[in-house]
């Protein structure tokens, strides 16, 4: 199994999981034209997808989802919630999947589990994918950490972890207030310290692969978040890898 991102962050973020024959997009935050180009920065084309799962409705995982679903007639997966609130036209899709966010399914070579977050959208939901043997945790938008979010990522070989802010940069920095608390709130966007209190209390006794995702341009570092991380697992904060928005990460593989 091997996984890669289109880029991640406020401007958009998808991300390609593949095992054998089966490749997923989870979220599509760009155009249809970049999200082309950018796969093909990966070495793939629209028809080499089997489908896209989406996360919840914001624009910047949703931006692009129903115009490429449409135009390459791939299939979308997602809560009722999201399928309510996503932007854009749904009329002409062929193949909406409506997902329970407890409830495990299978699509060609890979198991999704989906899970519920504290978000500020109608019915968000985070994935764990694994092909029997490997499994790889994302959370990309959440506010705060749950018990139920640390029993889904505990145990994986790989993990998408969201630093979104540095939560002093955030809070003396230009943001207004209410966005400032929108942000730092329960319903927001876990900061570094939260995603390394939330990686503590995770089995990493299998991680391979850490990436540092959904980074705020404005109210953090690559380096603060990794720094934050590093200190968990005791380890270079170079090992950390980062989501940039615009060249995301090459593929990495769980061996």
């Amino acid at each position: 199994m091997r996984f890669a991102c289109l880029g991640s962050g406020s401007r958009g973020n998808a991300l390609i999981v593949e095992r054998g024959r089966t490749r997923l997009m989870l979220d599509c935050g760009y155009p249809v034209r970049e999200t082309e180009r950018r796969l093909a920065r990966l070495g793939l084309a629209p028809a080499d997808l089997g489908g896209i799962l989406v996360t919840h409705e914001h624009s910047d995982h949703t931006a692009g989802a129903c115009k490429f679903a449409r135009k390459h007639d791939l299939p979308l997966w997602l809560t009722h919630g999201t399928l309510k609130g996503i932007p854009g036209d749904i009329s002409a899709l062929r193949h909406i999947n409506i997902i329970d966010s407890h409830s495990p399914f299978a699509i060609g070579e890979l198991q999704l589990l989906p899970f519920p977050v504290p978000h500020d959208a109608r019915e968000p939901a985070h994935f764990v994918f694994s092909d029997g043997a490997h499994r790889l945790g994302v959370l990309t938008d959440t506010g705060s950490a749950t018990s139920h979010i640390e029993a889904m990522l505990s145990g994986c070989d790989a993990l998408v972890l969201e630093c979104n802010h540095d939560l002093d940069l955030l809070m003396n920095g230009d943001y207004p207030q209410a966005l400032k608390s929108r942000v730092a709130g329960r319903y927001g966007h876990l900061d570094n310290q939260a995603s390394a209190g939330l990686l503590a209390a995770l089995d990493r006794s299998r991680l391979q692969h850490l990436i540092a995702a959904h980074l705020s341009q404005q109210n953090n570092t690559p380096e603060l978040a990794c720094q934050a991380l590093a200190q968990v697992l005791g380890c270079a904060p170079a090992w950390i890898g980062v989501a940039d928005q615009d060249e995301g990460f090459a593929w990495r593989e769980i061996v």
